[in-house]
C-alpha cells in the first residue's frame, strides 16, 4: 500500500519561508490527486491546497492562496509545499495526502485515500 512521508518542518520567524517534502512510496504517484492539510491543536485539519495527477490543475484555499504553491515530480514520486510569507497562524502540523483517481482534477470526491504521518511547523513573531 502506499506510504507517505513528510520532511522539511521546523521553526521560521513570521515573513519566513519553509519548503515542506512527502515522499511517496508503494504506488505511482501519477495515478493519486496530491494535497496538503494542517491541523493547528484544538482545531479541525484544514484543507490547504491539491494538484492533480497530472500537475497541471491546482486548487487553494483562500487562506494560503498567492502564499503556498503545491508541486509534484512524479518522476521522484515527490510532492512539495512552498510556503512564504509565513504568519504565526500558520503554526501546525502539516499533512500531505494522496487520493486515487482516474480524474486529472485537483479536488476528488470519495475513493481511498492515505495520509502522511505529520510534519510540526511553528512560525513566531
Amino acid at each position: 500500500q502506499v506510504q507517505l512521508v513528510e520532511s522539511g518542518g521546523g521553526s521560521a520567524q513570521a515573513g519566513g519561508s519553509l519548503r515542506l517534502s512527502c515522499a511517496v512510496s508503494g504506488g505511482t504517484l501519477s495515478n493519486y490527486a496530491m494535497a496538503w492539510h494542517r491541523q493547528a491543536p484544538g482545531k479541525e485539519r484544514e484543507f490547504l491546497t491539491a494538484i492533480s495527477k497530472s500537475g497541471d490543475g491546482t486548487a487553494y484555499a483562500a487562506s494560503v492562496e498567492g502564499r503556498f504553491t503545491i508541486s509534484r515530480d512524479n518522476a521522484k514520486n515527490m510532492v512539495y509545499l512552498q510556503m512564504n510569507s509565513l504568519k504565526p497562524e500558520d503554526t501546525a502540523v502539516y499533512y500531505c495526502n494522496a487520493a486515487y483517481t482516474d480524474i486529472d482534477a485537483p479536488m476528488i470526491v470519495g475513493g481511498t485515500n492515505y495520509w502522511g504521518q505529520g510534519t510540526q511547523v511553528t512560525v513566531s513573531s
